[in-house]
């Protein structure tokens, strides 16, 4: 799978625990990233991560270009609800991607503890299958 990991800066040292709690899990999958999140990630777990720009620089958008066109299977993105973000349209963007792609969000630690848990006993293989041979968008 390919997972992408954000965190708002207040939530950065969350989504290190989270990281470093769930290496097991992570560690078998593709980890993509907003920059300052990917760098801190991979210094404390050593897990690889690619890393895009940062969110304000245009990394969300990047992610958000990922799912759309259906390179995201799942996205951690610890989102800090009570501080402003100058680039909360590109927030919004990428959340409504997710929605439009069918793709598995969570935006705090307790949802993103059962995705990763979801993912470790199988409950998202649904994307493997819907991708056989071809990595497009779902149609109902």
């Amino acid at each position: 799978m390919e997972i992408a990991l954000i965190a708002h800066d207040r939530k950065k040292t969350l989504m290190i625990k989270l990281a470093t709690a769930y290496k097991h899990i992570l560690e078998k999958h593709e980890l993509y990233a907003t920059g300052t999140t990917g760098m801190k990630v991979m210094e404390a777990t050593g897990l690889p991560v690619h890393c895009f720009k940062s969110g304000p620089l245009g990394g969300d958008q990047q992610i958000g270009a990922m799912i759309s066109e259906d390179n995201i299977d799942l996205v951690i993105f610890l989102r800090d609800p009570l501080s402003a973000q100058p680039h909360e349209p590109d927030v919004t963007a990428l959340i409504r991607l997710s929605d439009v792609y069918e793709i598995p969000l969570a935006t705090n630690i307790g949802s993103a503890e059962i995705l990763l848990r979801g993912v470790e006993a199988g409950f998202a293989d649904f994307r493997e299958v819907i991708h056989e041979g071809d990595r497009r968008p779902l149609a109902f």
